[in-house]
């Protein structure tokens, strides 16, 4: 299985400009490939393949003798960066969706360039990461990398701030013996998440408690005349808001979902479709907020490493499903208590601990169905 290892970079001053002068001329190159792509369609309605813009390389150096100061294997990949936007670009096309035909990068929008079998290494030391035509560049590796490299991603935060991130193949480890232990997971936005045993995750609301920095942050940025230094300063300042709103969601989404796979064996969730959710424009910026998605990815690769059982669930009646007798009825959104009509059962149960229940209950069922 594939695991991730990003780390910070501090590079000298020399050092930095080298990693902005790669991005500069892979922005250029990117430009360049999607520029000949698009002349080429409109001209004989034919798309050159990522082999062959690959081979165009070498002639574009010439043209432009910077690309030189970039390792081979980082251009390749901007060819296939240019690709993977075609094909996902056909993909929406045929999928129906609004297609997005890919756009040319403007300075500043292109913030990452990658290695992608070699031209890097972590030096000896342990506490710099050796970049080719780049430099040995002082790392915090604050755990150690694991498994077999497979690619290296160099980024530039909006902040400024340089990060490095490792993709290695690794072996699941389990966690030691599984638990017996089985819960349902229904995701919401009063409590963040209600388990069948009636426990719940509360929901932390980073965007929410940091609105008021945040439009602080905003205000004296758009008071600043566009394209002065003080408007970059700003600009700066409001990058670091939302940096520090999205490391503690991402801090918050990691624990949590470590602290359910220590405790549980199997883990049943909802296999929610969060694109289709946010299209209510009442509830988009509390869903947005609570990020489901990045928690279940999360709990996702964390079972599956740990040796767990990970169940997705389709959604559909899970609410309005009577957990003891299977009875269904309507739920308005605005009742907050299952009360069940039925004469024999009368259940009554908090509306997402009874959706929790139906959410286990479908996953065990999907498990024995397997076997």
């Amino acid at each position: 299985m594939r695991r991730t290892f990003k780390y910070r970079l501090y590079p000298s001053p020399a050092q930095e400009t080298a990693m902005q002068t790669t991005l500069d001329e892979c922005r250029w190159l990117y430009n360049r490939l999607l520029e000949e792509r698009k002349l080429a369609w409109d001209e004989t309605d034919t798309s050159p393949s990522r082999y062959q813009q690959v081979n165009r390389i070498p002639a574009l150096k010439k043209e432009r003798p910077s690309l030189d100061s970039v390792h081979s294997q980082v251009l390749q990949n901007v060819a296939s960066r240019v690709d993977l936007a075609f094909a996902a670009f056909f993909r929406r096309v045929k999928d129906g969706e609004e297609p997005g035909y890919p756009r040319f990068r403007g300075k500043g929008r292109y913030d990452s360039f990658c290695y992608p079998g070699s031209g890097f290494k972590i030096d000896i030391d342990g506490h710099h990461v050796v970049l080719s035509k780049i430099g040995s560049v002082k790392a915090v590796i604050h755990r150690p990398v694991a498994g077999g490299f497979k690619t290296c991603c160099v980024s530039r935060a909006s902040t400024g701030k340089w990060y490095v991130c490792f993709s290695c193949e690794v072996d699941a480890e389990t966690a030691g013996p599984a638990p017996v232990s089985a819960v349902g997971l229904d995701v919401g936005l009063t409590a963040f998440a209600t388990m069948s045993d009636g426990t719940e995750i509360e929901n932390p609301r980073f965007l929410r408690t940091a609105e008021k920095a945040l439009a602080k942050a905003q205000r004296r940025h758009a008071k600043e005349k566009k394209g002065t230094a003080a408007r970059a300063k700003k600009r700066k300042v409001l990058a670091r808001v939302h940096e520090r709103i999205a490391h503690r969601r991402d801090n918050f989404a990691h624990q949590a979902a470590h602290k359910l796979v220590t405790r549980h064996g199997t883990v049943a969730v909802e296999d929610l479709r969060v694109k289709n959710m946010v299209q209510n424009h009442c509830l988009a910026k509390s869903i947005h907020d609570a990020a489901w998605a990045l928690f279940i990815a999360l709990l996702a690769y964390k079972a599956e490493n740990a040796g767990r059982r990970y169940i997705a669930v389709n959604p559909a009646y899970t609410t309005q499903d009577c957990s003891s007798c299977g009875h269904r009825q309507a739920m308005p959104l605005s009742e907050r208590v299952y009360r069940c009509s039925q004469p024999d059962c009368l259940l009554v149960l908090p509306r997402d601990v009874n959706a929790a229940r139906n959410i286990l209950r479908l996953g065990l069922q999907s498990l024995a169905h397997a076997a």
